[in-house]
């Protein structure tokens, strides 16, 4: 019992140890610039307590006379797009990842290489390349007129931002959902058509449930780098700004208690929604 007990607690001591360096760096990378973002949010440049910073993102100020609540509007565009994008990156992952996971061993490489290869790319040129394709006098506008058909303007709007965060964001949607398929027990559809369930039926019954946990994963990896995104929007999206362009500008402009107090706000409402979506995934596989 005793030689037991001591092989356990080495063990226990190796895993605390192997688990170290991740701990210094989730405490370095992680905690500590959280800590800052919150402190920097609720100071002034003093660096004394103050709740103005928090009452400037809810009401700003364009005059003497009349204020607007600038960046409310501001965060209700960013997360418009978001989710947007993340709905369409569902859409078109979920198959594809359902199409990978039953495919044969060779055809599943080629498929996940063909998925990233455009990541092995920088950020910056792939997001350049759709400049190129979307602008007025650009490569989808010559296409459309080799068609006889009129040109059409998408650069500089929200659909292009769209386009833009889908192209960049939809590996992060498929790779997730098709990890959770493929470790799926395929012997439970076969025993839900043998009772009955024609091919929606198994798609909503089974796979749709013991796939959520991919699918939360990935609506998570989409959603929180879509609503901080600022690249995009500055290249596909003209004098659009979303969020992540208010934290950059101030952040340019040495306001960094600003730039807290914005990316504060949105880190507590991306927790709140990803609690919520966590919950929902929960609540589901309990039932």
């Amino acid at each position: 019992m005793k030689k037991k007990n001591a092989v356990s607690s080495r063990n226990g001591l190796i895993q605390r140890m192997l688990l170290t360096p991740y701990s210094v760096w989730a405490l370095l990378f992680i905690v500590v610039p959280l800590f800052f973002i919150a402190f920097y949010a609720f100071t002034d440049s003093q660096m004394h307590f103050t709740l103005d910073n928090m009452r400037k993102v809810f009401t700003y100020r364009i005059s003497d006379e009349q204020t607007v609540p600038y960046y409310v509007m501001v965060f209700g565009k960013s997360f418009k797009l978001a989710v947007i994008s993340t709905l369409i990156c569902l859409l078109l992952g979920y198959p594809f990842a359902y199409r990978i996971a039953h495919a044969s061993a060779k055809v599943q490489s080629i498929l996940i290489t063909v998925i990233m290869i455009p990541m092995w790319m920088n950020f910056l040129i792939r997001t350049y390349a759709w400049m190129v394709i979307l602008q007025d006098k650009g490569i989808l506008n010559s296409g459309l007129a080799l068609l006889g058909l009129g040109p059409i303007h998408v650069i500089g709007t929200e659909t292009a931002v769209i386009i833009g965060m889908v192209y960049d964001y939809l590996p992060y949607m498929i790779l997730p959902i098709y990890s959770v398929m493929a470790k799926m027990d395929y012997k439970l559809l076969e025993a839900a058509k043998d009772l009955g369930c024609n091919s929606f039926g198994v798609l909503r019954r089974v796979i749709w449930p013991l796939s959520l946990p991919g699918v939360i994963s990935g609506v998570n990896m989409v959603l929180i780098p879509s609503v901080s995104t600022f690249y995009i929007s500055q290249k596909l999206g003209g004098k659009m700004k979303l969020i992540g362009d208010e934290i950059e500008e101030k952040y340019a402009n040495f306001d960094f208690n600003g730039a807290a107090a914005i990316a504060f706000i949105m880190m507590v409402l991306l927790l709140v929604v990803m609690a919520l979506l966590q919950h929902r995934a929960t609540k589901r596989s309990v039932a």
